[in-house]
């Protein structure tokens, strides 16, 4: 019993380290799947499920705008913010810290390199097919 009670503590902690870990990236595959075992990790917490639920349905909006984003933003920060409290880190890990992770310069203009570089190719890719649907 102790030994289950260790595991699934080890568990909520990946979750919660993944999340963590990925707030300057976005979604990323791995975060994708620690919000997809919440509910089963986070089962007996309605707190951290609650906060899940608030999350997800903000992520359900289409084409979300600048206000929208900062919303799903902070809903982020407020289910981190609920798991920290629920594995005892309450006035260890706050609200200010998590609004807040180390992001080098560097990494930063690489990230929004990359996102550039996407939206480009993207562009070139919807130009292209536009142009030859046209021609057809």
């Amino acid at each position: 019993m102790a030994s289950n009670r260790s595991e699934k503590r080890k568990d909520k902690i990946q979750i919660f380290k993944t999340l963590m870990t990925s707030r300057i990236y976005g979604r990323t595959p791995d975060s994708v799947n620690a919000l997809n075992i919440i509910d089963i990790v986070y089962s007996d917490d309605k707190k951290v499920r609650a906060a899940w639920k608030d999350l997800n349905d903000k992520f359900r909006v289409t084409n979300p705008d600048q206000q929208h984003l900062k919303k799903i933003e902070n809903a982020q920060y407020k289910l981190l913010e609920t798991m920290a409290n629920s594995l005892g880190y309450k006035d260890k890990i706050t609200w200010e810290t998590i609004q807040n992770p180390y992001v080098p310069v560097g990494m930063a203009q690489q990230i929004e390199t990359q996102k550039n570089m996407q939206q480009v190719y993207y562009n070139t890719l919807y130009g292209v097919n536009r142009i030859v649907q046209n021609q057809g």
